[in-house]
């Protein structure tokens, strides 16, 4: 039977989150050197949950020395580390080299500059309110559902409870005032979910200013 989720908490859950932010990014760590997606772990979590870490390196560390075997594999009762283009043994000492990267950053202080999130990860792990407003109601579907960007907005409004409104609109004053550049605000928030264009005259700047003075 598969894990409960207490017991999956307890056991995997911050490695679930230390893996998470490999999907899609090559997992290149190495003794000496961290990866972009090992990066972005550490910048989003020295900044919003740094007690986490310690937990991190610890469920790292022993799932890597006591992975689990047949009869567990059989029950389906463990966790099944995505996959990472590694072959099978050197799961186990790239494990390893992650646990003793988050042990030097811990007992070092030493973490990534804040800046902008680089990993689609990070992305959705820093503005997750302003990801569900953008891959929720802004999708390619949104043509087929609301008449324009305004009436899905209004949607979002009407439907939404206010203390996530809220959220969102701090969400979006902090990508604001990443100060990037056009086009990468046009990744950003394709990266958050939004699969139509912004309505004209707009720029994907410009119509972020106009989400955050209509959701405030």
């Amino acid at each position: 039977m598969p894990l409960k989720p207490l017991q999956h908490d307890r056991q995997y859950g911050e490695l679930d989150q230390v893996l998470r932010a490999y999907l899609g990014m090559p997992a290149d760590d190495s003794p000496e050197r961290r990866s972009a997606a090992l990066d972005a772990y550490l910048r989003h979590t020295w900044h919003t949950r740094p007690w986490a870490l310690a937990t991190a390196e610890s469920q790292l560390r022993e799932y890597a020395r006591n992975p689990p075997g047949r009869l567990r594999q059989r029950l389906g009762e463990f966790y099944p580390v995505p996959d990472t283009d590694l072959p099978g043994g050197d799961v186990q000492s790239w494990l390893l080299v992650l646990a003793d990267h988050l042990r030097q950053s811990i007992e070092d202080g030493e973490l990534p500059p804040p800046g902008a999130p680089l990993t689609h990860w990070e992305w959705h792990a820093r503005f997750p309110e302003l990801a569900q407003l953008l891959g929720g109601w802004f999708s390619q579907d949104m043509p087929d559902e609301f008449t324009d960007h305004d009436a899905a907005l209004q949607d979002y409004l009407d439907t939404t409870d206010r203390s996530l409104v809220a959220k969102a609109a701090g969400e979006v004053h902090e990508v604001l005032a990443l100060r990037l550049g056009e086009t990468d605000y046009a990744l950003a928030v394709a990266e958050l979910g939004m699969e139509v264009d912004p309505p004209a005259p707009y720029t994907p700047p410009a119509w972020l200013q106009h989400l955050a003075d209509r959701l405030s």
